[in-house]
């Protein structure tokens, strides 16, 4: 089924930073397709005559019913997602709700006769790995990493569980397994967001001394917003995978110094002290993830380099941070 076909797109999570970067490339470079954006708690801010809206408490199978009626194909980009800090003190806010959310949505998608699905997994499915992990390295005898423990399962469970829709009754779904993606709408509130726009938000406000949790040269896996997107919209369109799983990232090693680095230079902030609080809490110390099967299969590599991205990023939020809430 092609996306640039006349369908009707399902984009739970459309209001989030992974689904507003979704619906704007698919606006961009598919004008026959129309969309329905599944919000919650983030209200619309892109408006488009293909866009119609719904708002729905996706861990309530009516809201899931409600929210999946009349489209064809589905991307799933709704999730509970948090900060080091989030991660630490409650992981349980990203394990029962994320397993709640993801089996009532395939059920619904299911009974309202969605075809095919892209399932926006996560690399915190895998277990402690030196290097680059592929993914067919997961081992699913053992644990994921404990920091990410609770999200970990959850995450390979919904897996388990678009294996099941597929095997037992056709639904054509594929799985990304995706590293830290940021850009513009991500949530730079400091409760819930994430190192990038945790750092960008700190250099804004002119911190100083500039106080990093963490060390510098803890290494993540990071991709912007708009090739994340490209590459999900390349996914659904790829007719002849039917069901499968991919590393969705750069592939590129990036530390917590280059982002700290860049975030100060570009919002021209000139701190008298960088200081890296080693005692504050942090996750996994390194996780890189091998993505040359999805840039093999769909032709595509990322576009934008941690310095483009952060740039963007930081502009984007100097211009916006009296507003954006999130």
């Amino acid at each position: 089924m092609k996306v640039n076909s006349n369908k009707t797109i399902c984009i739970a999570g459309a209001t989030g930073l992974v689904g507003s970067a979704i619906i704007q490339y698919i606006l961009k470079n598919y004008p026959n397709v129309r969309i329905k954006g599944v919000y919650n708690t983030t209200p619309p801010f892109i408006a488009d005559e293909r866009i119609s809206y719904v708002k729905a408490d996706l861990t309530r199978k009516e809201d899931c019913r409600k929210a999946v009626h009349g489209c064809d194909i589905a991307i799933m980009a709704a999730a509970m997602s948090a900060g080091a800090r989030d991660a630490i003190a409650k992981p349980y806010r990203q394990l029962t709700d994320n397993i709640v959310m993801d089996s009532l949505l395939l059920e619904a998608m299911y009974f309202n006769g969605i075809t095919r699905v892209v399932y926006l997994s996560s690399a915190t499915v895998y277990q402690e790995f030196d290097g680059y992990i592929k993914e067919d390295q997961i081992d699913w005898n053992k644990d994921p990493h404990p920091s990410y423990k609770g999200v970990g399962w959850a995450k390979r469970s919904a897996e388990k569980f678009c294996q099941f829709w597929h095997e037992k009754y056709g639904i054509e779904i594929i799985i990304a397994r995706c590293s830290n993606i940021y850009g513009p709408h991500a949530k730079f509130n400091p409760a819930q967001s994430n190192f990038i726009p945790a750092m960008i938000r700190k250099a804004v406000d002119r911190m100083d001394p500039f106080e990093v949790w963490g060390s510098s040269d803890v290494v993540r896996d990071v991709i912007y917003a708009d090739d994340f997107a490209k590459a999900v919209v390349l996914l659904l369109s790829a007719n002849n995978i039917k069901f499968d799983i991919f590393n969705l990232g750069s592939g590129v090693m990036t530390t917590v110094g280059q982002v700290v680095d860049l975030s100060i230079k570009y919002s021209k902030h000139n701190p008298s002290k960088i200081f890296y609080h080693q005692d504050k809490p942090t996750t996994i110390k390194v996780r890189s993830i091998d993505c040359q099967k999805i840039q093999n299969c769909l032709k595509w590599k990322p576009q934008f380099t941690i310095e483009q991205g952060v740039k963007l990023t930081t502009q984007w939020w100097i211009e916006n941070k009296d507003t954006w809430k999130k």
